[in-house]
C-alpha cells in the first residue's frame, strides 16, 4: 500500500506546517488543497507565506467531483468542522485513508459518521506555530505529528505504514504510539489548560516557566480533564503532567496559544470542541467540570465583545 496523491482541507497553522514536504514529497500535481469560493482564489493568487516562502499549492473546489486520492487530511477548525466533512467527500474513494489533525477527541467519530470507520485513522499534533495575515511561522526541528490506529503494534497495519512512508519522504517527525486514544486525550488535556486561560489572561508560553500562579491555574485545568479522561476509561497521572511542563517550557517564550491568536485576530474560536466537549462529557459522567465551564462561558463572552454584540446602550438604541 502506497501513498501516492493526498490532499488536505484546512491550510491553517498545522497545514501550513505539513504542506510544503508532503508536495515535495507527492508532486506538485499529486498534493493539492481543498478550498472553494474567496478562500480558492485567495490561496491561488496570493500563495501562502511559510518561514518566508510563499507557496502556492494546488487548489481544488470542493463543489466539483474529482478523481480520488489516498490519502485526506482534516485540519480545520472546531466551527468549520461539519462543512468540512461534507467538502472532503469530493475526493475521497473507496479506499481513501481519512487522518483527522484537529484539536480534541471528536472529529474522527464525525469522519466516522460519514464515510466509515474503515477509512478513519487518529492522529494528534504537537506543534508551535504563530499565524498573522496567512503568514506562518514556525521551528521545523520542534513539530511532532503522532497517528495510528486506536491501538498499534509492530508491524503497523498497511495504512498506518503507508502514512509512515508518505512522513518518512517528506520529512515531517512523527511516532506511532502503542494506544492512540491515550494518546489524544494527553494532548487534549494539555489543549485545555493551555489554549483556555491563554485566551482568557492574555500570557505567552513563557508565563509558565517563570509563574507558578500560571503553574497551578494548568495544574487546576489539566487535573479536572484527568478526572473526565479517567471516568472515560484513559488513566492520566501526575507523571503525564510533569512530562507536559517539558513540551511547555521548550515551546518558544513568546510564541502563544492558538485559542488566544483566534482571540486577538477575532476569529472564532474551538472553545466548544476544547471545553464545552469537555462539559458535556463530564455531565454524561456526573463529574463536575467547574474550571472548564467558566472558561467556556468567558471566552464566549469574548467573542461576542470581538463580534460587536454586547455595545454601549446608545449604540444599540440607534440600532
Amino acid at each position: 500500500m502506497e501513498i501516492r496523491r493526498a490532499a488536505m482541507i484546512g491550510l491553517g497553522s498545522i497545514g501550513s506546517y505539513l504542506a510544503p514536504g508532503l508536495e515535495k514529497a507527492l508532486g506538485h500535481e499529486n498534493f493539492m488543497v481543498i478550498a472553494g469560493g474567496s478562500r480558492k482564489k485567495r490561496l491561488e493568487t496570493e500563495g501562502t507565506t511559510i518561514n518566508g516562502v510563499t507557496y502556492r499549492f494546488q487548489v481544488v473546489d470542493p463543489e466539483e467531483a474529482h478523481e480520488p486520492v489516498d490519502l485526506v487530511m482534516m485540519i480545520v477548525k472546531g466551527p468549520q468542522m461539519e462543512e468540512a466533512v461534507r467538502q472532503l467527500g469530493c475526493v475521497v474513494g473507496e479506499n481513501t485513508i481519512l487522518l483527522s489533525l484537529m484539536n480534541g477527541i471528536s472529529s474522527e467519530e464525525a469522519l466516522a459518521e460519514v464515510y466509515g470507520w474503515d477509512r478513519v485513522i487518529y492522529g494528534v499534533t504537537r506543534v508551535s506555530i504563530r499565524m498573522v495575515d496567512h503568514k506562518v511561522e514556525y521551528d521545523p526541528s520542534l513539530g511532532l505529528i503522532s497517528f495510528g490506529e486506536a491501538r498499534n503494534e509492530v508491524p503497523y497495519t498497511p495504512r498506518i505504514q503507508a502514512v509512515a512512508d508518505l512522513f518518512e519522504r517528506a520529512g515531517i517527525p512523527y511516532r506511532v504510539p502503542e494506544d492512540m486514544k491515550r494518546d489524544m486525550w494527553l494532548k487534549y488535556c494539555a489543549n485545555l489548560a493551555e489554549n483556555l486561560p491563554s485566551a482568557i489572561i492574555g500570557n505567552c508560553y513563557g508565563a509558565w516557566k517563570l509563574s507558578g500562579h500560571a503553574r497551578e491555574l494548568y495544574r487546576m485545568v489539566y487535573g479536572e480533564a484527568a478526572k473526565v479522561a479517567c471516568a472515560c476509561g484513559v488513566e492520566i497521572t501526575e507523571k503525564d503532567l510533569e512530562r507536559q511542563w517539558k513540551s511547555v517550557f521548550g515551546a518558544p517564550f513568546y510564541n502563544v496559544p492558538s485559542t488566544r491568536q483566534d482571540i486577538e485576530q477575532k476569529r472564532k474560536t474551538e472553545v466548544d470542541l476544547l471545553a464545552g466537549n469537555l462539559i458535556r462529557l463530564g455531565e454524561k459522567h456526573g463529574i463536575e467540570t467547574p474550571y472548564c465551564r467558566w472558561m467556556y462561558h468567558a471566552i464566549c463572552l469574548l467573542e461576542e465583545m470581538n463580534e460587536g454584540k454586547i455595545c454601549p446602550q446608545e449604540e444599540q438604541d440607534k440600532e
